[in-house]
């Protein structure tokens, strides 16, 4: 009840949540929660990392730009990439890493 527990601490969470939901030998699914307004700081990944987002919207920053993401929306994160999040309204995320 990984996205369950998620949605329960956003409610006393003042930035956001991040549980990972399954990991194998050479993968990983990653579940981000936020309240809307939250920001993902600045960072990188040194994996192939898709973002998807289950529900709500984002914004996400990139050295390319702002795209705005809506529930369902997917995107692919190149590694090393600088970029950060920010909700626009109460959100799920998965990071699918492999």
């Amino acid at each position: 009840m990984i996205i369950h527990d998620i949605i329960a601490a956003l409610q006393n969470a003042t930035s956001p949540v991040i549980k990972i939901l399954v990991k194998g030998e050479a993968s990983k699914v990653i579940v981000l929660g936020f309240k809307k307004g939250m920001v993902l700081k600045e960072h990188k990944t040194g994996v192939s990392t898709r973002l998807v987002v289950i529900d709500g919207q984002i914004n996400y920053f990139s050295t390319n730009g702002i795209v705005t993401m809506n529930k369902f929306d997917d995107l692919d994160i190149p590694v090393n990439e600088p970029h950060s999040v920010e909700a626009l309204a109460d959100s799920i995320c998965f990071l699918i890493q492999v």
